[in-house]
């Protein structure tokens, strides 16, 4: 029997706001209430890591909560190593705000995060005068931080990284003088967006092409907030995927975030000749959201996508890699090797699984080329690699398959969504 997709879904919330509401809500001096806050492994381990340093978060629901700030230099000391488990984003935005603290404290994580680069906001922070120390010179996890009085840097980001930027801005709020955060090109631009949704006064200029983020130290972030987080658009994806795959599907994403540095994927989806619409368009606790409309798009063709346009699609790539199968032409995707330092080397596993498949594509030292139109295969079994991503990317790479596939660990997509399997029942028709 064919598939299809059809209805209405509200995927869960925005991991990266998730983060920040309970990061810069700690940071605050008041109470901000967070509603649709998501609950998965990767934001509790946020929630617990900030208890453990003392601020009060209150669960009135799964999905709500009431984070009572105590201002810049409110947290205690833990008494016990802080496990960010699978999370770069609490690592890195964590690691800004020990810098600053006056005690000494020890972040570790799970297997994976334990292989993922740190040194990239290590450097800048060690800059600022933190005393950071580390496996492989503070590379890797477990870290520890000896925290103290800041000063102001001015950094070029050359990697466009919004882990890093946002962990150099969250310590410039504790340093003396001016931080500055120049980028090749804009990065995911929460952690400013809710900086100033909490009255702290930065700058955003262009520059050289690229973008230039300054902060004067010793601003307190303002509580008494309520904070809005919408739908991830990295969840919507793989649903939006679906649709454009499966003959005769109609889907509509509520509340998705089409912020302009996370929408990526779905204007190269319009590019390729998907049909997608975003509609009852409006701005919420200062991020845009649509409500998105996805009809079955038979006629896609290849795209080439260039390095500036990563940033905004980075989690999506390997989606997008499964979409490219079916499209007409090659598609090129480059400047892209950040891939290779996420959960696992999505390159490698994408290129590796696709071809299992029976797809015709080429992996490059940043990236991949991809041949359409090519039937996949299914009856194989998936390697994700215990990344979320791979998971659910080659589940619906399944969909379009003339057998269904088999993962491996099908339990790691709880890092993100987990229920990510039950929502796509829900939606899946036959006939």
């Amino acid at each position: 029997m064919p598939l299809r997709v059809e209805g209405e879904l509200r995927v869960p919330s925005d991991k990266s706001i998730s983060h920040r509401a309970i990061i810069i809500g700690s940071l605050a001096d008041g109470e901000v209430r967070v509603k649709n806050w998501l609950r998965s492994a990767d934001t509790l381990a946020t929630l617990n890591i900030y208890r453990a340093l003392g601020t009060r978060i209150e669960e009135l629901s799964p999905t709500e909560l009431v984070v009572r700030g105590g201002g810049l230099f409110s947290f205690r000391e833990p008494g016990d190593i802080l496990n960010a488990e699978n999370s770069g984003t609490t690592t890195r935005l964590t690691l800004g705000v020990l810098s600053a603290q006056p005690f000494f404290a020890v972040l570790t994580g799970d297997h994976s995060l334990r292989r993922r680069p740190m040194l990239r906001v290590v450097k800048p922070l060690r800059e600022m005068g933190a005393t950071i120390d580390g496996r492989e010179e503070g590379n890797l996890l477990p870290i520890a931080v000896r925290g103290g009085r800041l000063k102001g840097i001015s950094f070029f980001n050359k990697k466009a990284s919004a882990q890093v930027k946002s962990a150099l801005l969250l310590a410039g709020l504790h340093a003396e003088g001016i931080t500055e955060v120049e980028e090749p090109y804009l990065s995911r631009d929460h952690t400013e967006r809710m900086l100033q949704l909490f009255e702290v006064d930065l700058t955003v200029i262009p520059a050289f092409g690229g973008v230039l983020v300054k902060l004067k130290g010793g601003q307190q972030p303002k509580g008494d907030k309520d904070i809005f987080v919408p739908a991830d658009p990295s969840s919507a994806a793989f649903f939006a995927a679906a649709a454009v795959l499966l003959p005769g599907s109609k889907l509509l994403l509520k509340d998705v975030l089409i912020n302009p540095t996370r929408d990526g994927f779905f204007r190269k989806l319009k590019e390729m000749g998907a049909n997608i619409e975003y509609t009852n368009v409006r701005e919420l606790s200062m991020e845009p959201i649509a409500d998105i409309y996805v009809e079955y798009s038979p006629n896609l063709r290849g795209v080439r996508v260039f390095p500036e346009e990563v940033p905004a699609m980075i989690d999506e790539l390997p989606l997008l890699a499964v979409v490219a199968t079916q499209a007409e032409g090659e598609t090129r995707i480059e400047g892209a090797a950040e891939l290779r330092v996420k959960e696992s080397d999505r390159i490698k596993a994408v290129v590796e699984n696709l071809r299992k498949m029976g797809a015709k594509v080429e992996e490059l030292p940043d990236g991949m080329v991809i041949e359409g139109k090519t039937p996949l295969r299914g009856g194989v079994e998936i390697k994700t690699y215990d990344d979320h991503r791979i998971a659910m990317a080659f589940t619906i790479a399944g969909l379009i398959a003339d057998k269904p596939v088999k993962l491996d660990n099908p339990q790691c997509v709880s890092v993100s969504y987990p229920q990510f399997f039950e929502d796509l029942k829900r939606v899946l028709k036959e006939g």
